[in-house]
């Protein structure tokens, strides 16, 4: 199937590994133009290089979510670069682990200052051009927790909870423009973010990293984790132009655990 979004420019923040990296790939698979983002040069320049040699177009740029001015130099620099941004995937670090009596207001900031206010930020200094143009997509990767809150993952509900009603309410303002907005909910997709909240788990259970990994795969209907590829595949759709229609919701991608709202 062609998306239709050959040519296009995609801004995809913190894509030099796990589900930000899946994207970006997926992305440049489709002939979209990518600015791979992160921290670690040699991450961005592997990306980069994963995509060239693949025949695709991608630039990278140092990107620290939570710092407004490294946000605002490296959208610039991906516009210069390849022009104007049609394509923003919202993307960041988690939170630390923490069950609902043990977290702090502290705590709580952070959750806001890496999963609310740099997306929000991203938003506002991209989103004028894609109303001016009359077209453009916003993709945000969440995480089930949004819809299934787990007592040791609190802090990515209480963030993720915000960014999600506040891309709601975005979509009703901007699909007028042609502009849509949607997230995709993420469940146990092997990343090292996984493998990290496995090795936590089993320290505080007193097992192996390994049967932790079991008892979420028995849980699950598929049996298995998630291919990082296949969320990437669910943001490139979502991206595209096929799915016009589509805008202000979100794709579960966890294998059918989660439960139906």
């Amino acid at each position: 199937m062609d998306l239709g979004i050959a040519g296009k420019v995609a801004f995809v923040a913190a894509s030099t590994s796990g589900l930000g990296r899946a994207s970006a790939l997926a992305l440049a698979a489709e002939g979209v133009q990518v600015c791979v983002t992160g921290r670690r040069e040699q991450a961005l320049a592997d990306v980069v290089a994963q995509i060239r040699e693949a025949g695709g177009t991608a630039v990278s740029t140092q990107l620290d979510v939570e710092d407004a001015a490294s946000i605002e130099q490296a959208i610039s620099l991906c516009e210069r670069e390849l022009g104007p941004i049609d394509i923003l995937v919202l993307n960041g670090p988690g939170p630390k682990p923490g069950s609902p009596s043990t977290i702090t207001s502290e705590d709580v900031a952070q959750a806001s200052a890496r999963l609310i206010e740099p997306h929000v930020s991203m938003v506002n200094r991209v989103l004028p051009g894609m109303r001016e143009r009359g077209w453009g997509r916003i993709v945000a990767i969440g995480s089930t927790a949004v819809i299934t809150p787990s007592e040791q993952l609190v802090l990515s509900t209480i963030g993720r909870q915000g960014l999600a009603g506040y891309l709601k309410a975005l979509s009703l303002e901007v699909g007028r423009d042609g502009v849509t907005v949607n997230m995709v909910h993420p469940g146990r997709i092997l990343t090292p973010r996984i493998d990290q909240l496995d090795e936590d788990a089993a320290t505080r259970e007193g097992v192996e990293p390994a049967d932790i990994r079991k008892r979420f795969e028995e849980n699950i209907p598929v049996k298995r984790l998630g291919d990082p590829a296949e969320l990437g595949a669910a943001v490139a759709f979502l991206a595209s132009k096929k799915a016009g229609y589509i805008t202000g919701t979100a794709i579960r991608l966890d294998g059918g655990v989660t439960p139906v709202q």
